[in-house]
């Protein structure tokens, strides 16, 4: 019905995201972080990494910028900022 998968399971980190991200990414305060892992676990590419208060931060190379990770944080230390041009 819908047809043959074209990639293998578990090859996303193979497609990285590149220029398409969305107009924005995260970026972390550090400074009410309480280490509750919340932005890690409901972030969709897995692009977040860190443990503890105050030590996440992400890839660029897979975010899409969807600012899951800042709506979930209990302490509002994640914003979504405007992307900049590199």
């Amino acid at each position: 019905m819908f047809g043959p998968l074209t990639c293998k399971p578990g090859s996303s980190r193979n497609n990285k995201t590149g220029p398409w991200r969305t107009e924005s990414r995260p970026k972390f305060l550090k400074k009410n972080c309480i280490g509750c892992n919340m932005c890690l676990l409901i972030c969709p590419e897995a692009c977040i990494s860190g443990s503890g208060k105050n030590n996440y931060d992400f890839d660029p190379d897979y975010c899409k910028g969807c600012g899951n990770c800042a709506f979930i944080c209990p302490k509002q230390d994640i914003e979504m900022v405007k992307e900049e041009c590199l």
